[in-house]
This record gives structure tokens, sequence and C-alpha cells, in this order.
């Protein structure tokens, strides 16, 4: 995908932290060249973080967000600062602004990056300003044996050696490479069921499969698609099997029963949950279906904001399914978006949507977050072929 392609949650995010006036807005406008957040001398000038999609020669498409300053104070500040929590869980590398030797502060957000196995690149900013920049730098290596770099936005320097860094501090498998995986050969024909999707704008694609069919051509496959209705005369029309067939995880269930037995099934869910997060865990936690019970109390959490539809798979399919299993009594919350609860532990099992709006940091924290609440995770396409009794014999 090119620049203008590339999704907001394919890229590796960039986040820039420190306290008020620190010169965390500088710096972005510093690094991307031109004036993307708003700088000014008035402590707290920037409220919810600004994201800044762009492209860093050795590092492709990458997010960078410019943050609250971690100090903000009263109620006001207290909503900012769990922005930039937020923002935070989302960061593939952070980059920690220092300015003054009170590291009171600056200790906990080193504690709690690497808490995550998240890379800092500590910077002692606005250095054309700082008659201690030396000390400073010096504190730092001491204090957390980390090597700072030194930085002035307002002349441009320490710019080059901070994006340098950066590409240096790119985390190993960041993001998979590939949602298909060792799933197709080139060459091979891969059916794609795609009913009708509500969710979707009219005349366009789920984004997971627009994903797909990128990744199936980048690996020069052949690529069919039909809807459910269709699925029987392209069979049919085929001279061979297709190797792999990939669906919607809502018709998991119809399109296992005509599948030709030499033709592989897997969904568009199932591929973003390996995409995206962890599938085993995934799979792991699709087994407490089976303990769920009158009285069990079930999260689903979608990445997407929208209007509540007809039989929307999150909201009204999958909570159908699972009362029948159970009983009518389950109680089954929904949220979407960012909003996700601290307490996860009134929860017997949590089920997320494929989070293609997400990037694989986030859902990943979100995995962290249950298995420290001792709550399983499963993800939609996991459990919904759990729930048709195939779960063991679709493809990953």
């Amino acid at each position: 995908m090119d620049l203008a392609s590339t999704p907001r949650a394919n890229r590796l995010h960039i986040g820039i932290f420190g306290r008020r006036n620190y010169g965390k807005s500088s710096l972005i406008n510093a690094i991307t060249g031109q004036p993307v957040a708003l700088a000014s001398p008035i402590a707290g000038t920037t409220t919810d973080p600004v994201y800044k999609a762009m492209e860093i020669h050795g590092i492709g498409p990458c997010m960078l967000i410019d943050t609250a300053g971690f100090d903000d104070e009263g109620d006001l500040g207290k909503l900012r600062m769990e922005k930039t929590q937020e923002a935070m869980e989302k960061t593939d590398i952070a980059i920690l602004l220092f300015c003054s030797l009170d590291f009171s502060l600056e200790s906990k957000w080193v504690e709690a990056f690497q808490k995550r196995k998240c890379p800092i690149i500590p910077v002692v900013s606005r250095a054309d300003t700082l008659e201690d920049a030396d000390k400073i730098t010096k504190a730092i290596q001491d204090t957390f044996g980390l090597t700072p770099i030194t930085v002035s936005a307002k002349e441009n320097t320490g710019i080059r050696q901070l994006i340098d860094t950066l590409i240096r501090n790119i985390p190993e498998g960041y993001e998979q490479e590939s949602i298909v995986g060792g799933l197709v050969r080139p060459g091979d024909l891969v059916l794609l069921v795609m009913p009708q999707d509500i969710q979707a704008p009219k005349g366009r694609l789920i984004l997971p499969q627009v994903q797909t069919i990128r990744d199936l051509l980048d690996h020069q496959c052949l690529v069919m698609s039909v809807t459910t209705e269709q699925l029987p005369a392209a069979l049919a029309a085929l001279s061979a099997p297709p190797p792999l067939i990939i669906t919607d995880s809502q018709v998991f269930g119809q399109v296992y029963a005509q599948k030709p037995p030499q033709s592989r099934l897997t969904s568009f869910s199932v591929l973003m949950a390996g995409y995206k997060g962890d599938l085993k865990a995934f799979i792991e936690g699709a087994s407490a279906v089976d303990r769920l019970t009158t009285n069990s109390r079930v999260l689903i959490a979608e990445a997407c904001t929208h209007a509540p539809l007809q039989e929307d798979i999150g909201r009204v399919k999958i909570p159908r399914l699972l009362r029948q299993k159970v009983g009518s009594a389950l109680q089954i919350d929904m949220v979407s978006g960012t909003a996700f609860p601290e307490d996860l532990s009134p929860y017997d099992l949590i089920i997320h949507c494929g989070a293609c709006m997400f990037n694989r940091k986030y859902v990943l924290s979100r995995i962290e977050k249950a298995r420290q609440a001792g709550v399983p995770i499963t993800n939609y396409g996991v459990v919904l072929a759990k729930l048709a009794g195939i779960l063991d014999k679709i493809s990953y």
C-alpha cells in the first residue's frame, strides 16, 4: 500500500510524551517538517492527542502522536491524562522528553513503558534554552541506563539523530508482515465468500476484506469473490476445488457445509486475529464458552463506533447465539471504540472484534489486561467458529 492508502491501524505508532511546555508539539513539527501541532509557550496548549500520518525514510508509513503533558492538573487535566494514557497503550516506540533534573514523573512513565516492553528514546528537549543539558543527559544515563539525544526543535539540531534512533528501535515483528501468512502459495486460487455486510457503506467492502484481497494479490494469488448465495455456482464452475476459502465469520457453518473436502477454510476475522493480536490466546479463550452459565457475564468489545443495525454481528448475532447455547439470562455488555473497562474482573469472557481499526500494540495491550485480570479473551471469528462447532476444522 502507498502512503495515502495505508490504514492508520497498520502504521508504526510513535508517541511523544513529556510534561507541559517541554516542547512536544515543536518536536513533532520538526520531525514532520510542517506545522502539524499547535506549538505555544503557554503550558497545556495540547489537549487531546494529535495523530499525524506520515512516512519516514527507513521506517515507512507511521503515525506520530503528540500528547498532552503528563503533569496536567485539575478535572480537565485528568481527562487529558486519560487520553495520554490511551495513547501510551497504542505506542510502538516512545519518545520521552526531559527538560530538568527532576525525574519524579518521568520515572513512572519509564517504568510503565518498560513494563509494556515498549522501546523508549529519551530526548533532552529545548537544548537551545537549557543551561544544564549535559547534567540532564548524564543523570538520565545514570538513573535509567538509557542514552538520551539532545534536540533543539527551534534550531533543528538532533532531529536526524533522533530519526536514525527511531529506525534502530523499530520493534521486531511490530506488525505482522502478512495476513494470509503460510496459508497460500503463488498461483493459488483463493475463493472469498463475502455476504453484503450491512455495516459497510453502500458500494464498499469492509476494511478486513480489502486488506486481505491486497495481501493475496501481493502473494500472487488468483482471487475470486462471491456472495454466500453464489457459492454453489462458483464451486461448480471451477475445474478443481480451491486450495483455500476465506469467508465472513457470520456464515462459517453455511460455508463449511458446502465446501469441498480438499479446500481449507478460514475467515477474515480469524485472519485478523493473528494479524492484529494473539491468535493462540483467542483460541484458548474460546474454550470459556463451554463454561458459561446463566449467571455468567460477557463483554463484547468493538473497535468501530456505529449506530446499531439490524442483524449487527456484535450487538445482535453473537449475543443471540450465546444465549441460544447458554440461556436467555446470560448478561452481555457492549463497548465500542476506545472504551474498555478498567476493571475486567466481573466478566467471564471477553469477545473482541477483528480490530481492523486498531494497531497491533493496542490490541495486545487489551489481551494483556485480560490476562492480568484472569479473564479469557477471544475474537468474533474464533468464537463464531467455536459456536458453529468447527473451530478445530478451520485453518489459521
